[in-house]
Parts: structure tokens; sequence; C-alpha cells
């Protein structure tokens, strides 16, 4: 393997540090602004989370200078708390968008590094863009070596993608040559880890926020001459020799000519993306067919092997294991026709009638089935069976639907917290981010 990856991790960060603004076409700039205006509002929505207020109290324990803000929450930090605390928030409810090639989360570990040291050193809204742009890029093209098989052994993709794919925007907005970029990415490679087994605990979230705050890190150590190995990604006992994957030579081909961006899939459900397909096509059957749910006897979801493993909760009793249940947000989505984040608390979850329901849900491991796409047989108290398919990330609206989608997600997650005027002003910042000349207007009260 070792042979195949030659060069490889030099490769990247030549990518990174290399790469021309004008190379980048302006649609993706704008699918970059849509997706900092979900990453904004989900970040808004999770500020008060009980995992955020206790990495907010470490952080005032901690003290430090005020470089950051945190959302929502009126303080500042220093960058790399903020980075951490932020980056949680927005994982925190499950809330945020997934990109295959990227094995998660992407924005997630993209967005809290590059806003906290853009408004840390005074940053342009261009310059964000742009390091987002290339930052995703790498992750993916990383995520395309890794492969599912990276993700199936049990490693949490956002958080090993996201500690190189947040060095690389980082190393970019610190405007780092190649050299000091191979060195950023080593730094981070070695932090790398993320494990599947603490999804629905508070380490799924504080996945997010540790590695892009590892990745802000690695890129500042790099700046000050902090050295790593130069082929950390490809070298023997490195990133790819331990965490599985191989170069594909398709791929490296591609950077710089392809973006990945237009295929970020945001979620209109609060739950994991696993969940989604499900949800989609059982609504597609009863609303087909004209169901209610005391007709429905039994309903069989049919998904792969990285679906289910993902959202793996069968008996879900809290709000966060309701998350990661394909049987509870199927049920739940029949039942109440709410999704957003009201549905995911410990009371809605155990819920007799709810309860009762997910018992007729049963999950059937589909060998052929490889992403988040399912199948879903639902059989009627008259012994009817009617079928339907989603692939919720085959699905993704073209980039006009998912602004407008999008614009009424911000509005209702930030509303609450923002008021309607600060909401209007923010999201108007944002989607003209690549005029603004301090981005430090996204953070003011």
């Amino acid at each position: 393997m070792a042979a195949s990856l030659t060069g490889l991790t030099k490769r990247i960060a030549e990518f990174v540090s290399a790469t021309g603004d004008a190379q980048i076409p302006e649609s993706v700039y704008e699918h970059a602004k849509v997706a900092l205006l979900d990453w904004y509002a989900v970040t808004i929505a999770g500020k008060d989370d009980p995992l955020v207020r206790k990495l907010t109290h470490l952080a005032d324990q901690e003290g430090g200078n005020e470089q950051a803000t945190l959302l929502g929450q009126g303080v500042k930090k220093t960058a790399s708390q903020a980075t951490l605390i932020n980056g949680a928030a927005s994982h925190a409810l499950d809330y945020d968008d997934s990109l295959a090639f990227f094995l998660g989360h992407p924005s997630v570990t993209l967005f809290p590094s590059i806003l906290a040291l853009c408004e840390w050193r005074g940053k342009k809204g261009r310059e964000l863009l742009t390091a987002y742009i290339i930052g995703l890029r790498a992750g993916t093209a990383l995520g395309s070596f890794a492969g599912l098989g990276h993700y199936m052994k049990g490693w949490h993709g956002t958080s090993t993608m996201g500690h190189l794919a947040s060095a690389s925007a980082c190393a970019r907005l610190l405007g780092l040559d190649g050299g000091l970029t191979t060195h950023a990415l080593g730094i981070a490679a070695t932090q790398a880890s993320g494990l599947k087994r603490v999804f629905g605990t508070m380490c799924k979230p504080f996945h997010a926020g540790k590695c892009s705050q590892a990745g802000l890190n690695s890129a500042l150590l790099a700046a000050e001459g902090f050295t790593s190995a130069e082929d950390v990604l490809e070298g023997q006992q490195g990133f790819f020799d331990v965490l599985g994957g191989d170069k594909n030579e398709e791929v490296l081909a591609t950077l710089g000519q392809t973006w990945d961006i237009e295929g970020l899939a945001q979620k209109y459900h609060a739950s994991c993306h696993a969940t989604h397909s499900p949800i989609e096509a059982t609504r597609k059957i009863v609303e087909e067919q004209g169901l209610t749910v005391d007709q429905i006897r039994s309903i069989t979801v049919k998904s792969s092997e990285m679906g289910l493993s993902a959202a793996h909760q069968v008996g879900a009793t809290t709000g966060l294991e309701g998350k990661f249940s394909i049987p509870y947000c199927v049920a739940n989505a029949l039942l109440r026709d709410n999704t957003g984040m009201q549905a995911f608390v410990d009371e809605k979850v155990n819920d007799p009638e709810i309860q009762a329901f997910m018992k007729k849900i049963s999950l059937v491991k589909d060998a052929d089935k490889v992403a988040l796409e399912a199948d879903v047989e639902l059989e009627t108290t008259t012994g009817e069976v009617h079928s339907a398919s989603s692939d919720i990330l085959q699905e993704v609206p073209d980039l006009e639907e998912k602004k407008e989608k999008l614009r009424i997600k911000f509005e209702d997650l930030c509303r609450p917290v923002l008021g309607d005027r600060r909401t209007g002003e923010v999201r108007d910042a944002i989607l003209s981010l690549d005029e603004l000349e301090d981005i430090r207007v996204l953070f003011a009260s």
C-alpha cells in the first residue's frame, strides 16, 4: 500500500496551498454560502445543549484571551476553545449536512475553525469561503481514498477526515506554503481518531468540535515551525496504512477541477442522516396509498450495513438515542409529522403510543446497499403490501431550491434566539459573504 500512495501528503498539501481562487467557479462559492447558512442555524439551535454547557463551563475554568465568539452566547473565548464549543454545538442536534465522499458531516469540522480564525485575525468573507471550499475538497479526496471500509471498521469519518479537512482549511487561511501545509496535515493526522461506538452519547458531537479544534491548532503549530512526518498519509504505519485506504489516481486528477460541494445534503429532519431515507420512503407509501396509521400492521426497512451501523438504536428511550433510531424516527414521522428538534426529547421518545408503534418496525440488512439508501415494505391490516425506495444522498435539491429550503430552516432555528431583526441581518450577511471585508459582523450583538 505504501508504494501506491507515494507522495500523497505533498500532493494534497500542494493542492491546498497553490490552488488559485480563480480556479473555483462562482457557483461553488454560492453553494458554500448556503452551507454556512445551514451550519450557522444548527449551531445557534444547539447552543444550549447540555454537552455545550459542560464544554463552556470547562472553558470558563480554563480562562484565556478573548479571540472568538461562542455563537448565540454573546461571549468570547480563545479561538481554540470557541472552535471546540461551536463545533460541538453545531453537531449536537445531528441536524447538520452530510457528504458521502467525506464519509460524514463536513461543515461541522470546517466552519468552527475557520470562523474562529477569521474573527481572530480579521479575515475577509471571500477568504473564509475559499478556505472552506479547499478544506472540503481535500476532505472528500481523502474520504474517497479511505472508502467505506474505513467507516465500517468503526472509525467516525466525520472526525478522522475532519482533522485533515480542518487543518487544510486553516493552513489555506494562514497562507502556508506547501511545505508548512504538509506539516499541518501531519500534525492533524497523528491526532485523528473518533469511534462510532460512542454514537448516541455526548461524544459524537464532541468529535466535530475536537477535530475542528485539532485542525486549527495543527495549522497554527505548523506556522510556528512545528514539524511532522512528510509522508504521514502514505507512509508505513501512517494514516492510511493504519486506518485503511488506498490512493485513487482518478480522484487526485480531479483536484482543482471538481469540487463535490454540489452533493452536500442538508437535513430537513433533526436526526442521523441514516434515518432520512427510511422516513421519506415510508411517507411516500402512506401518501400515495392514502393510508392512516391505524391501517398499518408492519413496516420493514431494508438498509445498508453502513446505515444500520450509524442508526443502530432499536429500543431508544432518550432524545439522543432517538436521533439514531430508525424505528423511532419512522414512528415519530408517521404519528406526529414533526421531525424537527422538538421531536428528540426524552418525553417524546417515551410516549407509550410511539413505543408501541416502534415494535411494528423491523430492520433488515441489505447486502446490495452501500450508503444511506433504503427500501421500505409496508403491510396493511388487510394484508396488502406496498413498497417504496429513497436515497437521500442522491435526492439533493438544486442550488435555488436548497437555498429556499435553508432560508426557512435558518429562520425557524435562529428567530427564537436572535429575534427577527438580527436573524435577517445575519442571513443577508451570509448570503453576501463574499463581499464582506470583515466577517466579524456575523458575531455582533
